[in-house]
């Protein structure tokens, strides 16, 4: 088996991963959800071999909360971390079946709690089966319990009350991940009842910008639509419909160079259902 491994990316490829299967502290997680827009999209039903299932909708989430995917506490978060084996020293590539979606939600959550040695896996699940990597039947694989300790790191999060003090001061670029037509109130929210709109004094970067099919693009062409709307040590809040692929955007910014990140938890689905206009 191989030593233990620092994971010092945001993201690693593929055929790295394959690489560093043995790794002693290497735990891989599956963060798949279906998607808000075409759930159609069912997750899949392999997964890459000894993948632990991250129970993003409900497990790692705040489900007394009143909108979806909420931030959980840090004792939330620690126990069900410990019930899937990870410990401190766990170096964490996290995918999802879309390619890349939920998976950099995962990857933030995770350095929103303290821990770094995690990572994105470029391309995801499509991208090790193109491959032609081995998989699984889908299953819950039986872990000890680990140590690890969640410490929350607050300027990853950003709240509510946070978000309206940007949107009326301008003192963050507000960066929204939602589609251009949705941006623009062109075509409606895909959540019933929630209305169109857009966050006063924000800007868009849909997220499917960064990605050529299910990878991400080079990291000189997502730099260069960073450039477009931020400067580097400006401080930005990203938004999208309920918090997911705003970390999308927050993942382009990481590999971008910029530092003064945060994802604005509840995005458009709280702001719309709490701001009439």
């Amino acid at each position: 088996m191989m030593s233990d491994i620092l994971i010092t990316k945001s993201f690693v490829s593929v055929e790295w991963l394959h690489k560093h299967l043995d790794a002693k502290n290497l735990i891989i997680l599956d963060g798949s959800i279906k998607k808000v827009v075409n759930s159609s999209l069912n997750t899949s039903h392999v997964q890459i071999p000894n993948t632990r299932f991250f129970d993003l909708k409900d497990a790692f989430s705040d489900t007394t909360a009143t909108f979806p995917t909420t931030f959980p506490s840090e004792d939330q978060f620690t126990k069900e971390a410990q019930k899937l084996g990870i410990n401190k020293e766990s170096a964490l590539v996290v995918y999802d079946d879309k390619g890349i979606y939920s998976s950099a939600r995962v990857w933030w959550l995770f350095k929103a709690m303290g821990h770094h040695n995690v990572a994105v896996l470029n391309g995801g699940l499509p991208e090790w089966i193109k491959w032609g990597y081995k998989t699984e039947t889908k299953s819950i694989n039986t872990v000890s319990k680990g140590n690890f300790v969640a410490k929350y790191q607050s300027h990853f999060m950003k709240f509510f009350d946070d978000v309206k003090e940007a949107s009326s001061n301008k003192t963050h670029i507000i960066m929204d991940a939602r589609s251009e037509s949705r941006f623009k109130c062109l075509e409606a929210e895909p959540r019933a009842g929630l209305r169109m709109g857009t966050i006063p004094n924000s800007v868009n970067l849909p997220y499917e910008d960064l990605l050529d099919g299910n990878l991400l693009h080079s990291n000189e062409v997502i730099e260069a639509k960073f450039q477009k709307l931020a400067k580097k040590d400006d401080d930005i809040i990203f938004s999208c419909g309920s918090g997911i692929t705003a970390c999308i955007l927050a993942l382009g910014a990481d590999i971008s160079g910029y530092k003064n990140l945060s994802v604005y938890d509840g995005s458009w689905t709280e702001w719309g259902s709490l701001v009439s206009e």
